[in-house]
């Protein structure tokens, strides 16, 4: 982790953050936000494993079947996308209030 000092071989060799995302990936999908860098760099700080961040098309659950574009975080340690999922209101909220 980059907030404890400690030293990420992954880091180093800029092996963390993937541009495809594995199907044994662990994967988390939201509405983003935030910017992806906020995310980003919270995932470079708090945690340790590879990682993977883009867009994914969903449908939605109502009966019409809504396309819809949404972001996705997919983890290879799958407690990292347990943590992540958990503080992931905390992280990705808009505090603008219109």
């Amino acid at each position: 982790m980059l907030k404890n000092g400690e030293i990420n071989l992954l880091n180093v060799h800029g092996l963390r953050q993937i541009t495809h995302c594995p199907p044994h990936f662990e994967r988390v999908v939201f509405d983003l936000y935030v910017t992806e860098k906020t995310i980003t760099d919270w995932l470079y700080e708090n945690l340790e494993g590879r990682f993977y961040i883009g867009e994914v098309d969903t449908r939605s659950q109502k009966p019409n079947g809504k396309l819809m574009r949404q972001h996705c975080v997919a983890f290879e340690l799958h407690e990292e996308a347990s943590y992540f999922s958990l503080l992931l209101p905390q992280i990705n909220s808009n505090d603008f209030d219109f």
